[in-house]
This record gives C-alpha cells, structure tokens and sequence, in this order.
C-alpha cells in the first residue's frame, strides 16, 4: 500500500442524527484500532515528510472535509483518546454566515425519509415530471452506472444515478430548484439547522492551536467545481483562503479537491496560491505521486474490510 490518507465525512450520535456513510464514536475507535495507530502520521508530519519525499508505504493520515460539527463532536474526542491530530478540509462560505445547500439537502433526505431508498424515488420522480426532463433524458443516454464513479465501489447503482443527475444533466441551478421544492413540500426548513451543521469559527481556530491542519476545501463546496471558469475557480480558493487565514492567524497551505472534481488549471491555481499539499478523493491515482493529488481511501471502503 503506498502513502494515503484516509477520508471521512459524517458521525452520528443522539445530538447528530444517523445517515448514509456516517460512524459512530465506537465505529469510529474500531476503525482507528483496525489501521492501527503506528501507520497514522500526525498531519503536520505527514506534510513535513510529503514535501520532503520521505514518506514511507503504509503512512496514512486522517482527513476531515467539509467542516461539519459532527466532526467535531463526535470524532474528535475519539482522536483525543487516541492522541491523534488530523487535517481538517474547510468550506468557508457557512463561517459568513452563508447556508450552503450541499449540507441542507443531505439532512433532508437522511432525516425526512424512512430510507435513503425512499429518497431516491421522490427525487426521481420529481425529475421526471420536471421541466428540465428532456434534457436529463438526453443527458442519461450518455449515463452507465456500471462505470460511472466506479472507483467507489460501495455507491449503489441509485447513489450513481442521483450524483450524475445532480452534478451533469441538471447543473446547480436545476438541482437547486427541484430540491427546494421537495423541501417546501415536506415544510422542512433547513436554514434552523444551521448552528448543528456547521463548526465555528472558534471551534477551528482550537483545533488549529492543537496541532491538527485546517485546509482549504473551497469557497462554496461546488460539487463539480472543474467545470467552473477558471476566474470562478480562482475565486473559489481566493475566498477560501482568505477567510481560513483571517481565522488561523496564518495562511493554510494544504487542501483538498471537493467531490474530487479538479482539472489541470484548478492545480496551476493552487500553485500559484502557494498551495503545498493536496489531496484527491479516491485512490485511483497512484502511480507517480504528485503533490496536490495525493491518492486518499474512503472510510466506507476500510468498513468494508472490517469483519462486522
């Protein structure tokens, strides 16, 4: 196995409420316990050693994107007990005062249905008697869930279908409007959930002071930011950097590629922004590692190996 680091997202506990992909506290301890605590870097060190070439095989780090309160809640007094540090990827628009609906839907559609299932088949229909159903028709002519994100093997054949809906045949501006529909029929307003979703800034400006990395994860979480003008992309990262180094006292130079959607002028940008480590969202890259696309493994995919 060559360096990598590994990639979470979601806790649940009785403040947070359980969804796809998420751990729990005692998940979370297992998972550490099945890696095994000799082959997690502290993320200062794995930087340290990045930038150096030293790093060895089996060197892994731990990786938090998204800035999400459960994170902070759940699994950092898991990395207390464990006396491990972290890098912790930000996306700063909600630090402003911003709602961002990447995380407000998620909610939604973990909290409001029985079953992720149950979702997916609101959601389908809603695209199907939409206006914009013509051009998904065309769009899904180009769709085979067999291949597409295949590199993340536990997605089911709907996780595919509803994530290339969402990012190529509607756009944002499609997937917004349908979503918020959903939202106002249900009357779920997801503007209250704010304050639980989201850490402070506070709350990372303590983990920085505790030796843990905060990076940069964008601006506004855009879930296919390649496709962006350049100048928007630039923006994206401009913002973002800006508002972590407000809070750090210090300009971040480490990141990580949201959705794993980056293209060659999204690392020319980071380049230039003095940007020294990066990390993508899969492990499919792994040959001749370059700095700003460091290869990491989803935590559902260790899940996976441990024996239930």
């Amino acid at each position: 196995m060559i360096p990598h680091g590994l990639m979470f997202h979601h806790f649940h506990d009785s403040k947070h409420p359980k969804g796809q992909g998420s751990l729990s506290a005692s998940d979370f301890d297992r998972l550490i316990s099945h890696v095994g605590k000799d082959h997690i870097l502290p993320a200062r060190e794995w930087l340290k050693r990045a930038l150096s070439g030293t790093l060895k095989d089996h060197d892994t780090c731990l990786t938090f994107d998204d800035n999400l309160r459960c994170q902070f809640d759940v699994a950092l007094p898991v990395l207390k007990s464990h006396g491990l540090d972290a890098f912790w990827f930000v996306y700063t628009s909600v630090l402003e005062g911003k709602v961002e609906r990447l995380e407000i839907y998620r909610h939604f559609r973990n909290t409001h249905f029985t079953e992720i299932e149950e979702f997916y088949d609101e959601f389908f229909y809603a695209v199907e008697t939409s206006e914009f159903q013509d051009s998904v028709e065309l769009a899904l002519q180009n769709f085979h869930p067999e291949t597409y994100l295949k590199e993340f093997s536990f997605y089911t054949p709907n996780d595919r279908k509803f994530r290339f809906l969402r990012d190529h045949a509607l756009g944002v501006e499609h997937y917004n409007k349908i979503m918020d529909a959903m939202l106002k029929d249900a009357g779920f307003d997801g503007r209250k959930l704010a304050s639980q979703l989201w850490m402070n800034k506070a709350q990372l400006k303590e983990l920085h002071d505790a030796g843990h990395v905060v990076g940069l994860h964008s601006h506004t979480h855009p879930t296919n930011l390649a496709a962006l003008p350049e100048v928007e992309q630039e923006a994206e990262y401009a913002k973002n950097q800006e508002a972590l180094k407000a809070i750090l006292g210090e300009m971040p130079t480490s990141m990580s590629h949201p959705c794993n959607s980056y293209s060659e002028k999204t690392l020319q940008i980071l380049k230039r922004m003095g940007v020294q480590l990066g990390f993508r969202s899969n492990m499919t890259k792994t040959d001749n590692l370059v700095h700003l696309e460091f290869p990491r493994e989803d935590h559902a995919e260790i899940w996976k190996r441990i024996d239930l």
